[in-house]
């Protein structure tokens, strides 16, 4: 069974292939990783996933129907996006953030139902902000305003969770934190990420992009080895078995054995 699915996807821009020919199916409750280097197409291909782009080739279809046929308000209602930066200049508070979740859901100037308050109050109560639904967005660490998004798109009631690069800027505690949250949700997600060993410890699958094209698809035991690394990113590793997943220990070039 497949949700959301992109078959042969091209983006062009201008003269530039930004994405070239992919193919992803993404099933129920999985954990997808999307990998590669600057400029290999992930972010792309997430805007592409949740139809905010539409592909120069190909087709990208939700539940086996192309995302024009599903029309904008009911893919909005269906695939949430979390991505690397949310700024905001209004005065909020963390609730009032996570209740743009609902706008999907809601007529234009209609004030919010019960389904809307119960909604948005246990998104808050899934991402831990419980306590922290009074306070302005503003006074926020990093890692509380990335779960303060998560909560916001999980209170659109997604099947679908697309992320972009969630861990940027964090620390690797929060890192971790954030990770294992969205992990464990009722949803079925696509991460952008650079780190891999954090894509090898929570992804299911991981689809590798370089240049806009797939180069490989698996899982991180099967993707992520030296030759793989090497091929993408142009470094040397070691990859080494783990209880659940590989693990990878980057080498240092000759010559650059200084110490920090």
């Amino acid at each position: 069974m497949t949700s959301l699915r992109t078959d042969r996807v091209v983006r062009r821009l201008a003269d530039k292939v930004v994405v070239d020919g992919v193919t992803l199916t993404l099933t129920p409750g999985e954990t997808v990783g999307l990998l590669g280097p600057n400029g290999s197409g992930k972010s792309t291909l997430l805007r592409l996933l949740a139809g905010v782009l539409a592909p120069t080739a190909g087709v990208v279809t939700l539940d086996g129907r192309p995302l024009p046929e599903v029309g904008r308000r009911a893919t909005a209602r269906r695939v949430a996006t979390v991505e690397q930066h949310a700024h905001t200049q209004t005065e909020l508070t963390v609730r009032d953030v996570v209740a743009l979740g609902r706008i999907p859901h809601r007529r234009a100037w209609t004030p919010p139902t019960a389904a809307d308050t119960e909604a948005v109050t246990a998104a808050l109560a899934r991402t831990g902000l419980t306590d922290r639904a009074a306070q302005s967005w503003h006074t926020l660490s990093g890692g509380e305003r990335q779960r303060t998004q998560i909560a916001r798109a999980l209170a659109q009631e997604p099947r679908e969770l697309l992320l972009d690069e969630p861990t940027n800027h964090l620390d690797i505690q929060h890192q971790l934190d954030l990770l294992a949250l969205v992990a464990n949700l009722p949803v079925s997600n696509v991460i952008a990420l650079y780190d891999l060993n954090l894509a090898a410890m929570y992804c299911d699958r991981l689809l590798v992009l370089r240049e806009g094209r797939a180069v490989a698809e698996g899982t991180p035991a099967d993707v992520l080895t030296p030759a793989l690394i090497e091929q993408v990113y142009g470094v040397h590793a070691e990859v080494t078995d783990d209880p659940g997943h590989p693990v990878i220990r980057f080498l240092r070039p000759a010559g650059a054995e200084g110490r920090c």
